[in-house]
């Protein structure tokens, strides 16, 4: 009945996608307060002994999922930097070892920063032989040493396969309020195997002084009920920046990048703030909003060349290193292999809701045409601190960003920054609602995107009701690559044989 339920939705999306305005919901939000969670809550508790490992999380270790990074800290010293894993709880046949570092932010000093990389390639330290990991299999770990040392879980994705099914959750601008930990808990509710996080963590930088560290060490204990066995895979929002020059702070993203690595590397790219991997039968781009993204015209030369009889001058740009990179990242791409691409931002391209409005403009005029292009199935973004889901739709055509036309080659975008943040919710939607608007309400919750095939995923947004998780949103997303037009061509290609 619920498969029967979705199909329904899927097609009355279709048939009110080319030009009739969504649903703007009337359900008022009885929020609690948007205050952070005092720090001697026990949500922040700190494991008990000496130098116990904490604030453990794991993410994508590699291109194709076959790897993890498993990062914590301790506080007191060093210690033991070693992972001890197996396929048996309470038996570790197999070691990796990782790294460890510090770091100073204005008079904060963090502890002990640990991060080490599971992939498999390590010795048994006894039998002396190489263990891969595997597939779609679940392996147990252990980190720190003696009596503080603590166990956790994680499973590997399938293999890389069209037809491989995974549970997406996607949580935006999350912070660490009660309402953030009630959008936690719910997404831990469902089951979801991997976490995209489209940017605005910790909010940390809403304090000063000593405190900013301070609130990034609660966020990381905050999260690991969850980030110690499902791994999620970040992006950055602006409350990463942190940009303070009255604390002589300048570097932009510092506690984040020393704190939350990407596999940026696997993927060829120059920078941890954008990156690909793939998962399951999903491609999935992490891009950066905060960082230069296209053309730099701060130095140029003039070409003039002689066509003919007549003269040609040529703009010769720069390009940005995102730029460059996510050019030849679209291209790698295979839909056969991974026909799910999956793009997660911070700032929306489309939004109806008067904050931020039209402020991802530059990124829109740089990259649509590329999604377009590439047939990226959905893109994920936050900022706005309500829930906005669109039809597929570009302007391309009209070159208006405020009223788009249906696309049938673009992508459908999801606006999810309502993770619970302590800066409130952005209840005021412009009005009438747009016709590339499909659904919104201003309220607290996350996503799931459950893939099943290579032609179809469910989707899901849950509202936070007053502590329950209730689905309010929902359709079935249709492959770009795979649909209609890709059966069509196949059986073509079958005929002209």
């Amino acid at each position: 009945m619920k498969i029967k339920l979705l199909l329904f939705s899927s097609l009355l999306l279709t048939s009110i996608s080319s030009g009739c305005a969504g649903l703007t919901s009337a359900f008022i939000r009885n929020e609690w307060p948007s205050v952070d969670i005092p720090l001697n809550n026990e949500v922040f508790a700190v494991p008990k002994g000496y130098n116990a490992p904490h604030q453990v999380h794991i993410t994508q270790g590699d291109y194709d999922g076959k790897a993890v990074i498993i990062t914590w800290v301790t506080a007191n010293e060093p210690g033991s930097n070693i992972v001890r894993y197996g396929l048996s709880e309470g038996k570790y046949d197999f070691t990796a070892k990782g790294t460890v570092q510090n770091y100073t932010f204005y008079n904060y000093k963090s502890g002990y920063i640990h991060q080490c990389l599971v992939d498999g390639l390590q010795t048994n330290y006894l039998l002396r032989w190489a263990f891969f990991l595997q597939y779609s299999t679940k392996y147990y770990y252990e980190i720190g040493s003696g009596e503080t040392s603590r166990n956790f879980w994680f499973q590997t994705p399938p293999a890389i396969d069209p037809d491989s099914s995974h549970k997406f959750a996607i949580i935006g601008d999350l912070g660490q309020t009660y309402n953030s930990l009630s959008t936690l808990e719910h997404c831990m509710q469902t089951g979801a195997q991997t976490i995209l996080f489209v940017g605005d963590l910790s909010y940390a930088d809403r304090y000063d002084n000593h405190d900013i560290g301070v609130r990034w060490d609660s966020w990381g204990q905050f999260v690991e009920r969850s980030a110690a066995y499902q791994p999620w895979l970040w992006s950055t929002g602006n409350h990463e920046i942190e940009y303070f020059p009255h604390l002589g702070e300048v570097t932009p993203f510092r506690n984040y990048l020393h704190r939350y690595p990407t596999p940026f590397s696997a993927s060829k790219s120059s920078s941890p703030l954008w990156y690909a991997v793939r998962r399951a039968s999903a491609h999935i781009i992490a891009l950066s909003s905060y960082s230069p993204f296209g053309n730099l015209f701060a130095r140029f030369s003039i070409l003039v060349l002689v066509v003919g009889e007549k003269l040609r001058m040529l703009l010769l740009v720069k390009y940005t290193p995102q730029w460059k990179w996510l050019e030849q990242e679209l291209k790698k791409v295979d839909r056969e292999k991974t026909p799910w691409l999956i793009v997660l931002m911070h700032a929306p391209i489309y939004n109806s809701n008067q904050a931020h409005f039209l402020e991802a403009e530059s990124m829109k005029v740089v990259f649509e045409s590329w999604f377009c292009h590439y047939k990226v199935d959905v893109i994920f973004a936050g900022h706005v601190h309500a829930y906005e889901r669109s039809y597929r739709i570009s302007s391309i055509q009209s070159n208006v960003s405020s009223s788009p036309s249906s696309d049938k080659s673009a992508p459908v975008y999801i606006t999810v920054g309502d993770g619970g943040n302590q800066e409130g919710l952005a209840n005021r939607f412009r009005d009438p609602q747009p016709d590339y608007s499909a659904f919104r309400e201003a309220s607290y919750g996350h996503s799931t995107l459950e893939i099943k095939n290579r032609t179809h995923a469910f989707y899901h947004w849950n509202r936070n009701d007053d502590g329950k998780r209730v689905p309010t949103d929902e359709f079935v997303l249709h492959n770009q690559y795979w649909g209609d037009g890709h059966r069509r061509r196949r059986k073509l290609e079958r005929y002209s044989m």
